[in-house]
């Protein structure tokens, strides 16, 4: 038999026959002060016996969570006296209260866990960090139900160790109050007596103790930390960011907005990487290659089928375009019309107050301020490979300026790297006419989706030309003459890669270095070092975005900023811990890739269990019309629940359909609500009410739907 079915069992037979045995008539303050001098006499004739099965009763009772607790305690103060009866009580009621602690651990964690999984682990990680702290808290105060604590604490992944000393500890002195009431028994008429409105205030000031002593020790380590520095009596500014990108520029955006003074400083180009070096001019590379690739294959509409005749200059001059006409939305003339003031240099922080500013048209300017916001992003991550200084390298950054100099696309190109960049560059290049290498050390790329994902990407990337290479290792880059060589390792054999344009992509690194964080001793490790409310070792200076990690996209650097810039301005009120529950991406290689949450990897290797509902694209009208039945919708719920823990969708557009699960899953709401949404029709977007639908079908109730038929039968007349 199921050791929890049994342990199930022999806990609800101890609770029912409890009951069923009258035992709890015995455990009332009346029954006690009937029995105490027989209890006295027992005690004088066993005085081993008798404490050893009050404390195996006691124990009993409590893990039971059986009413009566507050009794017994009682009677270990009238039959053994204050000191003996403390003793007894104090450890008594630990063991018991560890008892229930692991039993609700046993018979529910893992049930639970199933239930709530995502929501679970953020509680876990707060008890990993909190956890004997709140547990001391509520054990000081008497009127939380103690039984109650012991059950929901066992649903955590709280150390038992840590529950048994911090209870032995938190319960003694509501232990002790009881236990010295207990030998006055006589004058006790009702147990309520014990607890007067004085004594309840007094225990919750002893449970705000803790809270105060933390207050205190953080305004001790906080004077610590800024013990070296002289804090200036007036600042010049509310706020100082650093870096313009999408962390920055929002971090300031919302500073002016609430009418603080706030100075914005970049050494280079305002929007940052993703508007110069990353999302606009790579999505408006990737647009023209495909409609280069559309025109290949007009047929697939009926159309004459053309090679595409273009000048790759114009392509590239369309991107540099589209990158001016982005420009303006982040410019230096916007934010000064909001009310930032932006500085064009570098910006170094000198004392936790202080900015030096080397402006970029000479000289320099010393801000003191409030709060800082590092905003600094990220730069291409370039690998220590022999040679590769040799062969005129580009990166994600700086392909846009070298090859808008080309007249051609690169003959051969070789991309390194698999990535999400590696991957969209390497397909929109192969579009344009190069022959593309995809170098990848990895088993397959995009290896943060599911297997099946990385397949399909593999499979739309070659179908258009790219030659990806899985499992190569690069080694060392050569040069021979005007011949560039790529030398990778695979299956234990070398192999060498001709090319003409080596793009490297393997990833990026925070920019850590120039702003003064070393000397401030401010934790970097790949990113700066930040607690949940982005703040660093100095509580008054913040980090966020790719700097800070631990996602690199534009649109959670725009998110942090938002906690940092409310942090740094009103914390002292109300501060906000970053949340990351819900974020999604999109790799936009065609047919795109996009996932928010879990996907059905992860959950795996995490054991959280799920069902998996799938909805092909070939199935969707709209995706038949457009010919683009390449893909699927994938939503990851809860065992026998529509709440939503994941979803992965490949396709056209997935991006954009991503948005529905996105906003169900940042509200709670789950496939039902989708599938009860009116969706135009036809459209792409369909898909998630029909992967929707697909959950709701395989959940149908078989027994309710039989007696409909029945009914409906028995409507017609009572034949079939």
């Amino acid at each position: 038999m199921n050791k929890k079915l049994l342990l199930l069992i022999a806990v609800a037979a101890g609770v029912l026959g409890f009951f069923a045995l009258g035992l709890d008539d015995y455990l009332t303050l009346d029954q006690l002060k009937a029995s105490q001098a027989r209890f006295g006499e027992l005690l004088t004739q066993y005085p081993v016996l008798v404490p050893a099965a009050y404390f195996v009763i006691y124990v009993i009772v409590t893990a039971l969570s059986l009413p009566g607790a507050a009794i017994m305690t009682l009677a270990g103060g009238a039959l053994f006296g204050l000191w003996q009866g403390l003793l007894l009580v104090s450890f008594a009621s630990s063991v018991g209260a560890t008892l229930a602690f692991l039993v609700a651990r046993f018979l529910l964690r893992d049930t639970v866990e199933r239930r709530f999984g995502e929501r679970l682990k953020a509680i876990d990680r707060g008890i990993e960090r909190d956890g004997a702290f709140y547990l001391f808290t509520l054990r000081l105060v008497p009127i939380f139900p103690f039984f109650i604590i012991n059950l929901v604490m066992g649903l955590t992944r709280l150390r038992i160790w840590t529950f048994y000393w911090i209870s032995q500890v938190g319960m003694l002195a509501g232990t002790a109050v009881y236990v010295n009431a207990g030998t006055q028994l006589a004058a006790i008429e009702r147990v309520g007596d014990i607890l007067s409105l004085e004594l309840l205030l007094s225990f919750v000031l002893l449970g705000l103790f803790p809270w105060i002593a933390r207050a205190i020790v953080a305004v001790v380590q906080k004077r610590r930390v800024y013990k070296p520095w002289q804090k200036p009596k007036r600042f010049d500014r509310n706020l100082v960011v650093i870096g313009a990108g999408a962390g920055g520029l929002v971090s300031a955006y919302i500073a002016a907005a609430v009418k603080a003074k706030v100075t914005l400083v970049e050494a280079h180009k305002m929007g940052g990487d993703c508007l110069n070096y990353g999302c606009v001019p790579s999505k408006a590379l990737i647009k023209s290659a495909r409609v280069a690739q559309q025109m290949r294959h007009a047929d697939q509409y009926g159309l004459q089928p053309a090679t595409p005749q273009f000048s790759f200059r114009a392509v590239m001059a369309r991107v540099h375009r589209i990158i001016a006409e982005v420009e303006p939305h982040d410019s230096v003339e916007r934010y000064t019309g909001l009310g930032v003031e932006v500085l064009q240099g570098y910006a170094k922080i000198i004392d936790p107050w202080t900015v030096d500013i080397a402006l970029n048209d000479g000289g320099s300017q010393r801000l003191t301020t409030r709060a800082i916001v590092i905003a600094a992003g990220a730069a291409p991550l370039i690998p220590d490979l022999p040679g590769l200084e040799d062969v005129d390298y580009v990166t994600s950054d700086t392909l846009w300026d070298a090859f808008a100099e080309l007249d051609a696309p690169p003959r051969r190109l070789v991309v390194l790297g698999g990535g999400p960049i590696g991957s969209e560059l390497a397909q929109a290049f192969a579009r344009l006419g190069s022959t593309v290498s995809l170098v990848q050390r990895g088993e397959r790329i995009l290896h943060k989706e599911d297997p099946e994902v990385s397949e399909l990407a593999r499979q739309a990337l070659q179908r258009d030309g790219v030659q990806v290479l899985t499992e190569h290792s690069a080694l060392r880059c050569e040069r021979d003459g005007e011949r560039k060589l790529l030398v990778v390792a695979h299956a234990g054999e070398e192999k060498t890669i001709e090319f003409d344009q080596l793009l490297v992509s393997v990833g990026r690194k925070a920019r850590l270095t120039g702003y003064g964080l070393e000397e401030l001793g401010i934790p970097t490790a790949k990113t700066v070092t930040t607690n949940d409310y982005l703040e660093t070792l100095y509580p008054n200076i913040y980090a966020a975005g790719d700097v800070a990690g631990p996602y690199q996209f534009t649109h959670t650097a725009s998110h942090m900023a938002w906690y940092a810039a409310v942090n740094a301005l009103f914390g002292q009120f109300k501060r906000f811990k970053v949340d990351y529950s819900v974020i999604p991406w999109t790799t936009f290689i065609d047919p795109e890739v996009a996932r928010v949450g879990l996907s059905e990897e992860e959950a795996r290797e995490r054991g959280i269990a799920c069902e998996v509902t799938r909805f092909e694209l070939a199935e969707l009208d709209r995706a038949i019309a457009d010919s683009a039945t390449s893909g699927f919708v994938k939503v990851l719920t809860v065992p026998g629940r529509d709440r939503i823990l994941g979803a992965t969708i490949v396709g056209t557009q997935a991006g954009d359909l991503l948005a529905e699960f996105v906003l169900a899953m940042r509200h709670g709401l789950g496939l039902n609500k989708i599938l009860g949404t009116i969706h135009t029709y036809p459209t792409l977007a369909e898909a998630n009410k029909y992967a929707a639908g697909e959950w709701k079908k395989a959940h149908a109730p078989e027994r309710v739907l039989r007696w409909l038929a029945r009914y409906h039968q028995w409507r017609r007349g009572g034949t079939a």
